[in-house]
């Protein structure tokens, strides 16, 4: 039997329409930023039956992030997959991550495994009756509940190895977890920063987002949701920045995963203190300024949303602006200033840069009325 069978399921992702046109340096500068930051992981190695692992996808203890939750093996596949464990060939590991707070297991890698398994236990897959294709003459057009007793009872014996990761240091946050998604996932169309921070720091801070996500202001502002997270991200970025501007540091991708960790559970700031920022902000920024605002080259600037919407945020801390008008005439100017073209052009994490440009529309809004 040839060894196709050894392969991990990180599979690429299928076409999508054409993503928002946003440039974001941050991502290239965070490549070159060092970080102190050094990580002891903890990780031991699990023998789950598979019987065993099915129960537990069913009653939800193992949990397949939200951005994975597509099926994309075609049966064939999946039919070889099940077939290995039936003639009892190597499989590759799974990876796995435990929830402190919920005990739950988190898939970092594994997920069309684990889910090619449950299908042919629960007899459907792709909406039609699983039956094994493209295998051994033995097995091929069985289901699960047509196999022999046991052929049933070695698959339900069969183990899949898992290695689960826990970070101990540092204690307070899972950035480790994150590094992992990151580097297990540089197959295919790799995840967008965002995609693994709504897995690692699933929670209601995340499912906020994605509410938020849909403010009628910001879909003006932003333009079509982004299929990659991008505008998640941004509000990410935007509240990040806003509570926490003081501490700010490099690289933009460690501080936003920072504070995604900090609120995963709205503790820290709940729902209601988060839209007291957000929903003041978009609507005048999208009422005075617009989207072309947001876009001095066509391309909607990263570096110029957080200088406007942190900016505005800042000042609007000090009352409501009655003076509409004033903003987008105080403000064009700064905009288009050749200074402030710097802060959003070159090294535009560096921390004085970051401070610089929000500090450059908050001030020039300060005597609004």
């Amino acid at each position: 039997m040839a060894l196709e069978h050894l392969v991990t399921d990180l599979e690429p992702r299928r076409s999508e329409d054409a993503e928002p046109d946003v440039k974001d340096a941050a991502a290239l500068e965070d490549e070159n930023a060092s970080t102190e930051i050094r990580y002891r992981i903890s990780s031991y190695g699990a023998d789950y039956p598979v019987d065993g692992l099915v129960k537990r996808l069913q009653r939800g203890d193992i949990d397949v992030p939200t951005f994975q939750r597509e099926f994309v093996w075609p049966l064939p596949q999946a039919s070889r997959f099940i077939e290995s464990l039936l003639l009892g060939l190597p499989v590759p590991s799974i990876f796995l991550s435990k929830d402190s707070e919920t005990q739950k297991l988190m898939v970092i890698d594994g997920q069309q495994r684990l889910k090619s398994l449950r299908f042919f236990y629960e007899g459907v897959l792709h909406g039609k009756e699983f039956k094994l294709r493209g295998v051994t003459k033995e097995f091929e057009n069985l289901t699960y509940r047509t196999l022999e007793d046991e052929n049933r009872r070695r698959l339900d014996d069969s183990v899949l190895h898992a290695i689960i990761v826990k970070q101990e240091d540092p204690g307070d946050d899972d950035s480790s977890v994150y590094m992992v998604f990151e580097r297990l996932n540089m197959t295919g169309t790799a995840l967008s920063p965002q995609e693994i921070r709504a897995c690692v720091y699933h929670g209601s801070f995340n499912d906020y987002l994605a509410k938020a996500n849909g403010n009628r202001n910001w879909r003006a502002i932003f333009g079509k949701p982004s299929a990659r997270q991008k505008d998640r991200e941004l509000l990410l970025r935007f509240f990040a920045l806003f509570y926490r501007l003081g501490s700010y540091k490099r690289p933009m991708k460690l501080f936003l995963n920072e504070f995604m960790h900090e609120n995963r559970r709205l503790k820290r700031y709940d729902e209601s203190t988060l839209n007291g920022v957000l929903e003041p902000t978009m609507a005048l920024v999208n009422e005075t300024l617009g989207r072309e605002a947001f876009r001095p080259q066509h391309a909607l600037n990263a570096s110029v949303t957080d200088a406007i919407l942190v900016g505005v945020a800042r000042r609007l801390q000090d009352g409501p602006i009655t003076d509409r008008r004033a903003v987008k005439a105080r403000l064009d100017p700064v905009l288009g200033d050749d200074g402030f073209a710097d802060l959003h052009t070159v090294g535009t994490t560096e921390p004085d840069k970051v401070r610089a440009r929000i500090a450059r529309v908050a001030d020039a809004l300060r005597s609004v009325d």
